[in-house]
């Protein structure tokens, strides 16, 4: 079948897209990936865990909201290429520092800032470049990357020793950064990527009362919720199956990159429900999310390895579908509002803070609560998530 000059361009640029956010999502994944490695060598506790991955995940918040709002202004030629160099310097420096604490921590962090130029300039490109139908597949393929970088940072720390994992992840993100600066310069100059094509509406009460429109405060609560499950929860995969579920560190590293691998492909999935569901966001959300529920609650009963992995992986998978109804189709239906990239910014300054929130949470009351006192929080944001996601009001 012939593709039209649309369809082709679309696929160009999602291609790119989805391909640099693969890194992004490798090495935003290489420090869970080799924390049973860190741990097991006493270079981390949960505590310094905690605070490493808090401090990424708050940089990185920070990051979306003010990068977001620059991407409204600077091509996304120079805020991807810049930010995938310089978080890939400061991953090449961590295992040097990761012994100052202070230093990792700060160094870390930033490293989270940088890779925050990647995502909202993105959208905004893919938005404002292609027609809807085209945007949601081209956002599908970048979700899916972004699910997918899980199983290859696992893969990698089954392949290598922690310090050398952080140096090839490093490397990808300064080839990405040559090789993103290199295609969209050759795009822009042939017109397949334009920029500024949709102006901010302008109405009395101007970005909010337009952003409220399309329905705005409740998807910022589904970033909240599903942040702390796509972002927080599954970076302690591996201490959840070495601490609730005795898997030592070599199955823990095994079964963190079987199950990722295998929640890699939520996005599609979520696609699959939400076409048939007559691409209804809300009765998508309501249906995974009451998934999503129900599995959480089946690992909090039954503890056999194998099957609480099954309903551990299927749990997520629901969550990470609602997150895919966020990312892959909300967020591109803001184009005509003018503020694509500000908005999904913002969105994402939410979705990585309540993760950075919540994984200090996990490291400094597991020894209180236990594993136990985790899920039953879990299975509490999951119903919180089928509330928020009925409609009381008609849909736009």
């Amino acid at each position: 079948m012939k593709l039209s000059k649309n369809a082709k361009n679309a696929v160009m640029i999602g291609t790119l897209c989805s391909v640099s956010y693969l890194a992004v999502y490798i090495a935003r994944n290489v420090l869970s990936a080799v924390s049973a490695q860190l741990e097991a060598q006493g270079i981390v506790n949960d505590v310094f865990y905690g605070t490493l991955t808090a401090a990424y995940f708050w940089f990185y918040a920070v990051g979306q909201l003010v990068n977001g709002l620059i991407g409204q202004k600077v091509n996304a030629r120079w805020m991807i290429s810049l930010g995938l160099l310089s978080a890939g310097i400061l991953n090449f420096a961590f295992p040097y520092i990761v012994l100052d604490q202070v230093t990792a921590v700060v160094v870390y962090g930033m490293s989270g800032f940088f890779l925050a130029m990647i995502y909202s300039p993105m959208t905004k490109v893919v938005a404002e470049n292609t027609l809807p139908i085209h945007a949601t597949r081209c956002s599908l393929g970048y979700t899916f990357s972004s699910f997918f970088g899980s199983p290859m940072a696992g893969i990698l720390a089954t392949i290598f020793v922690w310090q050398s994992v952080f140096m090839v992840s490093s490397a990808m993100l300064v080839f990405m950064a040559v090789v993103a600066f290199t295609i969209f310069m050759l795009f822009e100059k042939k017109g397949v990527v334009k920029y500024n094509l949709y102006k901010p509406k302008k109405e009395n009460g101007g970005a909010v009362k337009v952003l409220l429109k399309h329905h705005y405060i409740k998807f910022c609560l589904i970033s909240l919720i599903t942040g702390i499950i796509r972002t927080c929860w599954v970076s302690w995969l591996p201490k959840y199956f070495t601490g609730f579920l005795g898997y030592s560190v070599e199955s823990s590293s095994a079964a963190f990159s079987v199950s990722t691998f295998i929640i890699a492909f939520t996005t599609f999935v979520a696609i699959f429900i939400y076409e048939r569901l007559g691409r209804n966001i809300n009765n998508t959300l309501i249906l995974v999310f009451s998934i999503a529920a129900v599995f959480f609650v089946g690992t909090l009963f039954i503890t056999d390895q194998t099957i609480n992995v099954v309903l551990m992986v299927v749990a997520i998978m629901a969550s990470n579908a609602a997150a895919a109804m966020l990312w892959s189709v909300y967020c591109p239906s803001l184009r005509d509002t003018g503020f694509t990239s500000g908005a999904t910014g913002f969105l994402d300054f939410i979705n990585y803070a309540a993760a950075g929130i919540f994984t200090l949470f996990i490291g400094a009351i597991i020894g209180v609560i236990g594993w136990s006192g985790i899920l039953i929080i879990l299975i509490g944001l999951m119903a919180a998530g089928v509330l928020v996601s009925i409609p009381f009001t008609k849909s736009k």
